[in-house]
């Protein structure tokens, strides 16, 4: 199966891939499944800078930076993310954010 030559399709995947992670964002009521939503909103954005890269911009450095850019952020994201919910976890014997009430300052 040869990838279309068509932005278009693209960016539809995109926005899919951000809406999804938009919707899990919202629906999902513990820290991990909000983790994975903005994971898929990352990727979504990704995808974009690589369409965008691919059918637009005459020099493809660009696009490729940004999108390891994203990678490497989504990583670290999830690094420090995975630690806060171990924190929270010992402390509250929970990953609903719901039932976390006492990290007010």
């Amino acid at each position: 199966m040869m990838p279309s030559d068509n932005l278009t399709t693209y960016l539809v995947i995109g926005a899919f891939l951000l809406f999804v992670g938009l919707y899990g964002m919202i629906r999902h009521r513990t820290l991990i499944g909000m983790l994975i939503s903005v994971e898929l909103m990352l990727a979504g954005a990704g995808v974009n800078f690589l369409a965008f890269n691919r059918f637009t911009a005459p020099d493809p450095a660009v696009g490729q930076a940004f999108t390891l850019f994203i990678m490497g952020i989504a990583a670290a994201e999830a690094a420090i993310v995975i630690s806060l919910v171990i924190a929270v976890h010992r402390r509250f014997h929970s990953v609903d954010p719901q039932a976390i009430d006492d990290l007010r300052g």
